[in-house]
């Protein structure tokens, strides 16, 4: 459920600037797992954003199809399971196929993003294929991903590894690549994997405090690493449990970028991750980020 007691946003405990340098520093060192969230659609404008930006504006899209009781109608996971309940999980999928399978401008996020040098692993939680498609884009980058899998399409296994172009490959192909693009909920492109309905969350909840779900590469590409997360809120308890497990025996610091009031839940989530949090716009973060790392 999402938080309303919320917190004032005023943090002058770190001088923006420094925390600017020190993430700047960071990433050219090769020491920092971008963590990206569905917020990042929100820097485009309305009508130029043909894909859903939030968990709400997901369900509503999904309402729209299968209408849903109206005590569950703003619950992203609850919606998904009544329509695979009630219309198979063939109609959800080909539903979400129909959502997100759409050509998207990139935001300013996402263009930085694909042309960091090389950055070691990027997490995706939301289900476009944008980074897939501008990492596809630069011929010279060595790079793959990892897409988590609902229960009916896994039959068994966790995740699934694809090469550029979307070639299913083995688990071993991944060590070999220089960038790793982690998509722990699916994707649209290229197979249509969904990590969405309750049962697919209780599934995968059952096991991921012990890390089975995790690919043994990403726990390796994150060890002693710290997260940059963008474009998220943790105001829902699904949104910290993921962010947290994957975060998991990594750097013991970390950096949001979050602008505006905290919900008591999510200022809690941040300090007890040792998050420090740049409250600013996301396209000015990323742009002044990007500017000391050339002044670097």
């Amino acid at each position: 459920m999402t938080d309303t007691a919320v917190l004032d946003s005023t943090d002058t405990s770190t001088d923006t600037d420094t925390i600017i340098a020190e993430i700047a520093a960071a990433l050219k060192a090769r020491g920092v797992v971008p963590y990206l969230g569905p917020g990042a659609f929100a820097l485009l404008p309305e009508a130029d954003c043909p894909i859903p930006r939030t968990s709400l504006e997901l369900a509503q899209r999904l309402n729209a199809k299968v209408a849903a009781p109206g005590r569950i109608r703003s619950q992203l996971t609850a919606v998904a399971q009544f329509i695979e309940s009630r219309r198979h999980r063939k109609t959800l999928d080909g539903i979400l196929n129909e959502i997100f399978k759409r050509e998207v401008p990139a935001t300013p996020v996402h263009a930085w993003l694909a042309a960091l040098p090389a950055p070691p692993m990027i997490v995706d939680v939301w289900y476009d294929n944008t980074l897939d498609s501008l990492l596809t884009a630069d011929a010279g980058r060595n790079w793959g991903q990892i897409q988590g899998l609902s229960h009916p399409q896994g039959v068994g296994e966790w995740v699934k590894y694809y090469a550029p172009g979307g070639a299913e490959v083995e688990a071993a192909a991944a060590s070999g690549w220089e960038t790793l693009l982690y998509k722990p909920s699916g994707s649209a492109t290229p197979a249509g994997n969904y990590l969405i309905s309750d049962s697919d969350f209780v599934e995968i909840l059952t096991e991921i405090d012990i890390q089975t779900p995790i690919p043994a590469v990403v726990q390796e590409r994150r060890a002693g690493r710290s997260f940059l997360y963008l474009g998220c809120r943790f105001d829902q308890e699904i949104q910290r449990t993921f962010a947290r497990q994957i975060a998991k025996r990594s750097s013991g610091k970390h950096w949001a970028v979050i602008e505006g009031e905290l919900s008591k839940n999510e200022a809690r989530f941040l300090e007890l991750q040792n998050i420090t949090r740049l409250d600013l716009p996301l396209d000015e973060a990323v742009r002044r980020i990007g500017e000391a790392m050339g002044a670097n």
